[in-house]
């Protein structure tokens, strides 16, 4: 491939579609470069506390006869503001495309939330619940889905302590970028949930729903597989490799639901 220069200058999101593929600490870049543009002190934190598994409280389900948000089958409405504003804030709109929310990450994340992942399909849920190290992998009594809720409402007690009755959502950008970033490095403590494994979860369900196929609800337009230039599924290229030789090679992604 010959050397392309783009003219257009470089943005968040190209940082996040650089890094999200090296661990859930690729958030920090565009969550630290997002704050440096409106650099606000935070306010201090406590250092996350150990969390043990007794005494637990597994978190309630949205009250049946509650509405949901339009759209949503799992996120009750303070819930799906936070992923809204969550989304927005890890995958911003810029020059290389939407934001989260309008790109569907959220209605991903809500599904995942609702489906097998979020009931904790074929993972071991069974005692006894002891800290592990991290090599030992997930080690709670919670669904996905029950540790995504409770983190959410761990995450507005602590925010509306800290900002004066906001709840995430309602925070100005900035703020939200401290938020995150101070949960992705363990610097606040929950309530019932451990920190970093709340946040490592939720912020490998944004980039799931950035990066998978539209046909599980994010990824609209495939819009991050066009910005990669990956051609998405079922493509071959042993046909392709001599008249590009040293030269760009751009096709139009197929999905699933193109093939099918």
């Amino acid at each position: 491939m010959t050397d392309r220069k783009d003219p257009r200058p470089e943005a968040d999101r190209r940082t996040l579609l650089k890094l999200a593929g090296f661990g859930f600490g690729a958030a920090s870049l565009p969550l630290a470069a997002a704050a440096a543009a409106d650099p606000q002190p935070p306010a201090p934190a406590p250092a996350e506390g150990g969390h043990g598994m007794e005494g637990m409280a597994m978190p309630a389900a949205h009250a049946a006869d509650a509405p949901l948000p339009a759209g949503y089958v799992f996120l009750n409405p303070d819930e799906a503001a936070f992923v809204e504003a969550a989304v927005d804030t890890f995958i911003p709109a810029d020059d290389y495309g939407p934001a989260g929310t309008e790109l569907g990450v959220a209605t991903f994340v809500d599904r995942q939330l609702d489906g097998g992942y979020g009931r904790g399909y074929r993972m071991y849920l069974l005692g006894p619940f002891q800290q592990g190290t991290p090599e030992q992998g997930y080690q709670l009594p919670l669904t996905p889905a029950e540790l995504v809720r409770a983190g959410i409402a761990d995450v507005n007690a602590h925010v509306k302590g800290r900002f004066g009755g906001s709840t995430f959502d309602a925070l100005q950008p900035a703020d939200r970028v401290t938020v995150l970033s101070e949960l992705e490095h363990g610097k606040i403590a929950l309530d019932t949930v451990p920190t970093r494994t709340f946040f490592e979860i939720f912020f490998q369900l944004a980039m799931d729903g950035f990066f998978a196929d539209p046909i599980y609800g994010g990824n609209k337009g495939k819009a991050s597989w066009k910005m990669l230039g990956y051609p998405g599924i079922g493509e071959m290229y042993a046909d392709k490799i001599e008249p590009y030789r040293n030269k760009p090679y751009r096709a139009d992604p197929q999905s699933i639901q193109d093939l099918a």
